[in-house]
């Protein structure tokens, strides 16, 4: 698998992942992954259009891994970004091979308790579950907004904030 960068952020596309970080990476391929917005029409014309150039595939969680895994993904260089932490999750536990997870934006839901970690990360307590359980498969998560940025350990940013 060439997945070069794996990100958690629920924009999705949006300029930062354009400009800053698929130029960084050096890929050529953006996939977004979540099963709900491989399943909406708005989401499947809008994403790739906002790619400016970047070939993308908007794909459920099964569908990524099974893109990564084919003989094109394999000749490719991927940057996966995942809307949740559950996808991140699933797709590690599928066979996805990442050696750090980026954090990046999560809004939050509303009507769902969360703390915000940075101010731009919002979790809740099954979010910080999740996170946990990536990191205990031996991935590293960082909280890293642009490519410019440091990076900070996301575990004790959680730790930090009482998760």
């Amino acid at each position: 698998m060439t997945v070069v960068h794996m990100r958690i952020d629920n924009r999705l596309i949006h300029g930062q992942v354009t400009t800053s970080w698929a130029n960084a990476i050096n890929t050529n391929r953006l996939i977004v992954t979540n099963d709900k917005v491989a399943r909406d029409p708005i989401q499947l014309m809008l994403l790739p259009q906002a790619a400016r150039g970047v070939p993308t595939s908007v794909l459920s969680v099964d569908d990524t891994l099974k893109y990564i895994k084919s003989p094109k993904g394999q000749s490719e260089r991927i940057f996966v970004l995942a809307k949740l932490p559950q996808d991140a999750l699933r797709l590690l536990e599928g066979g996805l091979q990442s050696k750090e997870i980026n954090v990046g934006n999560q809004a939050p839901t509303p009507g769902t308790k969360f703390k915000m970690v940075t101010h731009s990360i919002a979790v809740t307590a099954e979010d910080a579950e999740i996170y946990r359980a990536i990191a205990a498969k031996g991935y590293r998560l960082t909280a890293k907004m642009m490519t410019s940025d440091r990076a900070t350990d996301f575990l004790e940013m959680l730790q930090k904030n009482k998760f």
